[in-house]
């Protein structure tokens, strides 16, 4: 018998190669190529979104159009019933888009698309439930626990994406969901489901089903323990939105956010809690954040971070004690590690403080993840008042990026940071001096700016 053809795919940027490689020329990584079995060609024109909205065949003749002959509505977009949810999206789901939802396993993806169905269905909206990992006693099962479903909300369990199609058009839903794109298959293709082939192949054949027919997909995507979406990376470049969630199973938060969306920004985030009734949104995050926090306890500063046009407060955690080797130990949770090093190194530096001797470990209450440069400043404070042994007031809030000469570099959308501060109740902000000469008058909150981090540090009572 003739040995199989197989081929290998880089699982980052799907380049094609007959040999594995170390290197993939496509996108320089390395040890990403995976062999799967060759794909048989078949002859003819391939099926595009043109051919599949006319019922398949060679189309007649197409006609590209012009911009103004485009019509596009605000009822293209349709309401999820959670605004966290539609904020991320970008005001909600756009007909016909195709939305890829990812997470670590128990986090609260199927969950959240359920009840997101459920409400779809009680707005008069045509809903679809496929899944391919639990049956319909399952979904019943998990359905009872989120409330009463009503409407137009029906469900399969299938994983032939040929018969998944059939009953896609025959149905023409509004809103279809696939629960998981790795327990899909194609016949035509010989190799597992979940591997790279089929993955890829199936999402192609989804979004040529949402582009044709005007129908809004969500499909699941397993992670890997990276926390990257399992299959080739080349599935989130086919999707117009990529949704991550993001959290500890053990704990009752959860953070929605956007890493791709063709329809509105990348930078927002929906907060989620997890309750036995199903996921319930969090419309004060900061409030939420700052919850428990311990008293005049020393290395514990409030920082005023922006994600996206929304101001949120969190607590920044430092703790500084004596290294008992002669290598410091350094552990940040919440941040990036080498900034915190950096943020250190400019201490030492700048403000002449040992800190090559002690041990300091930096943590983001709420489990959050936050990168932004406003941060540096609260964990310069933080760091300081846990070496000093000094309190930070409880009522200041502080925000600035710090650079390299120790200077407190200015940052944007400071007046809504200080809004917010108002809001919760703050009476100080410790801001970089250059965003408070810009800053219109604020009743209820007093303004230090600062030029540089000595000026910061000598805040501290």
């Amino acid at each position: 018998m003739a040995k199989a053809k197989t081929i290998f795919f880089c699982k980052e940027c799907g380049y094609e190669s007959a040999k594995w490689m170390g290197q993939c020329p496509g996108c320089k990584a390395w040890n990403t190529f995976v062999e799967e079995p060759a794909e048989k060609k078949t002859a003819g024109r391939g099926m595009g979104i043109s051919s599949m909205a006319k019922g398949g065949g060679r189309p007649a003749r197409i006609h590209p159009s012009y911009l103004d002959e485009i019509s596009v509505e605000e009822t293209d977009r349709m309401g999820t019933g959670f605004q966290e949810l539609d904020r991320v999206l970008g005001s909600g789901i756009v007909a016909g888009s195709l939305v890829l939802v990812g997470g670590d396993p128990g986090i609260g993806k199927s969950t959240l698309l359920l009840q997101v169905c459920r409400n779809l269905a009680q707005a008069g909206k045509k809903v679809l439930y496929i899944s391919g990992e639990e049956s319909l006693k399952q979904i019943k099962l998990r359905a009872a626990r989120i409330g009463k479903v009503t409407g137009d909300l029906r469900f399969l369990c299938e994983t032939n994406l040929e018969l998944i199609q059939e009953v896609i058009e025959e149905e023409q839903p509004d809103v279809a969901v696939i629960d998981s794109i790795q327990t899909m298959f194609r016949e035509e293709i010989s190799s597992a489901p979940g591997s790279v082939s089929q993955v890829r192949e199936s999402t192609n054949l989804l979004m040529l089903l949402a582009k044709s027919r005007g129908i809004a997909i969500f499909i699941v995507g397993h992670v890997t323990k990276e926390g990257m979406v399992a299959g080739p990376r080349v599935l989130e470049h086919m999707v117009d939105t990529v949704l991550y969630f993001e959290g500890d199973r053990s704990d009752t938060y959860r953070i929605l956010r956007a890493v791709k969306n063709r329809f509105g920004s990348t930078n927002e985030i929906g907060v989620f809690e997890m309750e036995e009734e199903g996921l319930k949104e969090v419309e004060n995050p900061s409030e939420f954040l700052l919850s428990g926090r311990p008293e005049d306890a020393s290395g514990a500063a409030v920082a005023c971070l922006m994600e996206g046009t929304r101001p949120i407060l969190l607590e920044v955690q430092a703790l500084v004690t004596a290294t008992s080797f002669g290598m410091p130990r350094r552990t940040a949770a919440g941040t990036d590690y080498n900034r915190v090093n950096l943020l250190m190194a400019v201490l030492e530096k700048r403000c002449r403080y040992e800190m090559s001797r002690y041990d300091a470990y930096v943590n983001i209450a709420g489990g959050l993840r936050m990168n932004e440069p406003a941060l540096d400043l609260a964990i310069v404070m933080a760091l300081v008042s846990s070496l000093k042994d000094r309190s930070i007031d409880p009522k200041t809030v502080i925000f600035g990026e710090v650079g390299l000469s120790g200077e407190v570099r200015g940052v944007s959308m400071a007046e809504q940071r200080v809004n917010e501060a108002v809001k919760l109740g703050f009476e100080t902000c410790i801001l970089p001096q250059i965003c408070l000469e810009k800053l219109r008058r604020t009743d209820g909150i007093r303004l230090i700016g600062v030029r540089n981090v000595r000026e910061a540090i000598d805040t501290l009572k």
